[in-house]
């Protein structure tokens, strides 16, 4: 039998424990766990997860909100071998039953108010707030001792959304994640003394991977807030408790723009993040005015590598502002042409990565895995400039996916939901600038008779998850197209671009 070497998620948390086990770890709402008492609550809770009947290797749902409960379960599956499904908790529908449906979910662990959303007979159980619940029958519950899980074995199934309709499940094994969070404690300078805010969905690969994980690493006492609730944050920084917070910039937008943003005392925030889609340059300058003391690190990258890639650091920003930053100490980049031939720097090109951060490919679809991959490295879909010192400019995208405040949706989705209305003639759907959201979902509609920007807007409201609706609709004669009848969305930045 293979030897353990311990590089798994859960032996993150197990060292950590065993190094300093009375220093608090987690806090949530009224409860706290030192890092003692959270390995013993993972140890019993993947003891749970086993009396259900599961087996190494087989899938875990998580539909929750975020709780000291959501991250006990998912390092209770990587300790007990099962494989953890983050699902985002606003899905309903199709996009909920496809995803348990193709990762082949014997169980999903959800919260009570969302356990009405899962399709009819999916087995299920509860996170919390509820009899039989997974908090609830951790007293009772003796502590796993089982087998380890190997370093390579799956640990995660990270859906991400690309230019078609359906998502795709990346394949992370333990052995990924940690020299993710590796290259996240070292590029983004964690270290036990911050006292990190964790605000952001922990469905979402930032900020559990990028962010708690690691900082569970290093020994620190982690708080987890339900939202980004900006009293609640001001709160936590006034009174010393957070000097450090990740946020998409559509919640440091929202921050700035608070009437209280210059009245409250925030000189105690020391590290701000920022990722998951574009900074606009003006608002990073107003924070900066701000919060002069304050350092900036932009986080940029995507699921499939953990999701780190690159990070421009406090000293980086200047002249530089819109840059993506450099890779972090696991991730080889390049900028290359359609032939995967590098291109001379200045010159934009598809970044392709190669990294032992990277997943193992999309689950059951090997087509995609095939075409994401080549010679070894990983397409990232993402068009790029890089300059003589090594720093990376996204300056497009490859894939038409639309960025909705960090939240990535495939609007070919969108379009079919619009054509199933008897009034769609033709239907395109393309993000554009938004001052809250970064990318507004936006669709560009040939209508057939009478219909209205309300019809349609109901209409997909009633069929898609509400990040995925379009907060605009624009109705045109004819959508633009070239020689071969494909249609020019880039046109459509441009002509409802500055509107």
């Amino acid at each position: 039998m293979t030897p353990g070497h311990g590089s798994t998620v859960d032996g993150v948390l197990r060292r950590s424990a065993r190094r300093t086990p009375a220093r608090v770890a987690v806090e949530y709402g009224d409860r706290s766990w030192t890092y003692g008492e959270l390995d013993d609550a993972v140890s019993r809770a993947a003891r749970v997860l086993l009396d259900h009947g599961l087996a190494p290797g087989e899938r875990v749902a998580a539909f929750g909100h975020n709780s000291d409960a959501y991250l006990i379960a998912f390092l209770a599956c990587a300790r007990a071998g099962l494989v953890h499904v983050p699902v985002n908790q606003s899905l309903t529908g199709d996009d909920l039953a496809y995803i348990v449906g193709q990762s082949g979910s014997s169980l999903v662990l959800t919260d009570p108010d969302l356990a009405d959303r899962l399709p009819p007979g999916t087995p299920s159980s509860a996170l919390r707030d509820a009899d039989g619940s997974l908090l609830a029958r951790l007293p009772d519950a003796v502590p796993y001792a089982g087998p380890e899980p190997r370093s390579e074995d799956l640990v995660q199934l990270l859906y991400t959304s690309g230019t078609t309709a359906l998502p795709k499940g990346a394949m992370m094994t333990h052995r990924a994640l940690v020299h993710a969070y590796l290259s996240a404690i070292t590029a983004l300078d964690l270290s036990a003394g911050d006292r990190p805010v964790h605000a952001l969905p922990l469905y979402h690969s930032a900020q559990m991977h990028v962010f708690l994980l690691p900082y569970l690493a290093v020994g620190a006492t982690s708080i987890l807030l339900d939202a980004p609730d900006g009293d609640r944050l001001f709160d936590l920084v006034e009174a010393g408790r957070a000097d450090s917070l990740f946020a998409p910039p559509t919640v440091w937008i929202g921050l700035a723009g608070r009437p209280d943003f210059v009245t409250r005392d925030l000189d105690g925030l020391r590290k701000a993040y920022y990722g998951a889609s574009v900074m606009p340059v003006p608002v990073l300058e107003r924070l900066r005015d701000r919060l002069p003391s304050l350092a900036f690190y932009n986080c940029f990258g995507q699921s499939e590598i953990g999701p780190l890639a690159m990070v421009l650091g406090p000293d980086e920003h200047k002249g530089r502002m819109d840059a993506c930053g450099r890779p972090v100490l696991f991730v080889d980049a390049r900028v290359t042409d359609e032939d995967g031939a590098d291109v001379p720097d200045g010159t934009p090109g598809e970044i392709v990565y190669r990294s032992p951060q990277l997943c193992e490919g999309y689950w059951e679809r090997p087509e995609e895995t095939a075409e994401a991959f080549r010679d070894g490295w990983f397409r990232s879909g993402d068009l790029a400039v890089r300059d003589a010192h090594g720093y990376y400019t996204v300056v497009d995208r490859v894939k038409d996916v639309i960025n909705s405040g960090g939240v990535l949706v495939a609007s070919r989705q969108v379009e079919d939901v619009l054509y199933t209305h008897e009034r769609v003639a033709e239907a395109a759907v393309v993000g554009l600038p938004d001052d809250r959201w970064i990318e507004a979902v936006t669709a560009v509609v040939v209508p057939r008779g009478e219909v209205t920007e309300a019809d349609l807007v109901a209409h997909a409201r009633d069929r898609l998850a509400p990040f995925k609706v379009p907060k605009r609709v624009v109705f045109v004669d004819a959508l633009p197209r070239n020689a071969s009848g494909k249609i020019l969305k880039r046109d459509l930045r441009d002509r409802f671009g500055g509107r």
